[in-house]
């Protein structure tokens, strides 16, 4: 059995307290973080090390964007794309070189895209989509088991957030984001795992805005972070959990954890 976890942290030195707690309570073998918002140098290296996960690949930036891979058992870096094509630090992918031996593991963070829907009037919004589309033609190449898990920046299904006719024109669900998303997600044959194991139209949110003074009681949640896999691996999943309460921790990201349990 391998434990794979999945969480943008919003700053991993800022929260490094809540990653130990998760590290400690969930064990999972290999934990993915998005939005690391530190450079190598900078990263908890040693911290982390003496929580067990000796093995670590991490591709930062000064603060903002960043992702690492993190992990108890021994692991290569196996790739790091800039699907931004303009040098931000937006994805790592890694080899499972122990139990799993042979998983590629890809960790992205997929760009915000900015306030207004419109890739005219709104560049960033335009850059999440070509990001997008890169990933694509990335994935119709692929031919290995894959699990690709991060900070997709879509909410995709209209069960994914808190109404989906109030959101249909805010950026992350609407109509543009979705289909392009689609594409990716045709282009490989990906298995939704989060779906597969927490079906539509069963709530599932992974991200509620700072904004709210008490993000339980409206519950204005999107379903942003995802774990694809090639079909042949998402048939091997056993397990996956959306850890709702790292919400409520102390300074906490705006993002929780999925965890997903694979047989391999």
């Amino acid at each position: 059995m391998v434990s794979i976890a999945s969480w943008n942290i919003n700053s991993v030195r800022l929260r490094l307290p809540s990653v130990a707690r998760f590290l400690q309570e969930e064990q999972p073998d290999v934990l993915c973080l998005q939005e690391i918002k530190t450079i190598e140098q900078t990263f908890p290296f040693e911290a982390l090390k003496d929580l067990g996960y000796t093995h670590q690949i991490v591709h930062g930036q000064k603060g903002y964007h960043g992702v690492a891979t993190i992990s108890r058992l021994p692991i290569r870096e196996f790739s790091r794309h800039d699907w931004q094509d303009n040098g931000e630090a937006r994805h790592v992918g890694v080899e499972l070189l122990g139990p799993g031996q042979g998983m590629i593991l890809e960790n992205v963070y997929v760009p915000a895209g900015g306030d207004i829907p419109d890739r005219a009037e709104n560049p960033k919004f335009g850059q999440k989509l070509d990001f997008l589309e890169r990933m694509t033609r990335w994935a119709d190449r692929l031919d290995r088991p894959t699990l690709i898990v991060g900070d997709f920046n879509i909410a995709p299904l209209e069960c994914d957030v808190w109404n989906h006719k109030q959101l249909l024109k805010v950026v992350s669900h609407t109509p543009v984001e979705v289909d392009t998303l689609q594409r990716f997600k045709d282009a490989h044959g990906w298995v939704d795992i989060g779906r597969e194991h927490i079906a539509a139209p069963g709530r599932y949110y992974s991200w509620w805005s700072y904004r709210a003074k008490d993000w339980k009681v409206g519950d204005r949640g999107r379903r942003l972070d995802h774990m694809w896999a090639s079909p042949e691996l998402a048939a091997q999943a056993t397990a996956h959990r959306v850890l709702e309460p790292c919400r409520d921790w102390q300074q906490p990201s705006d993002h929780v954890p999925l965890v997903t349990e694979f047989d391999l």
